[in-house]
């Protein structure tokens, strides 16, 4: 199973060191990455592999937000089929 992980918020030093590190952390293996940087606006897409998580996915997602919020970053995570369901045409 995968998820998909948004990161948005203002530029800094270390924020992909930091979600990647937390992936590594709980076992979750990135996929695939895409980040932009516009001006002074951080945004960022991943890709990951959830199925060697340590953790139940709730507490993956809900340590995500909370390492957004203590860095100033919107942090969302999404398991890929809610994600899929939501963007079905």
């Amino acid at each position: 199973m995968k998820a998909v992980i948004t990161v948005v918020g203002r530029d800094s030093v270390g924020i992909i060191a930091k979600v990647s590190a937390l992936c590594s952390d709980y076992h979750a293996n990135i996929v695939d990455i895409s980040q932009s940087v516009m001006k002074e606006y951080f945004a960022m897409i991943m890709v990951v592999d959830i199925d060697g998580l340590t953790v139940p996915f709730t507490s993956f997602v809900d340590t995500l937000s909370e390492l957004g919020r203590n860095n100033g970053l919107d942090v969302r995570t999404m398991h890929e089929d809610v994600f899929n369901s939501m963007h079905r045409i």
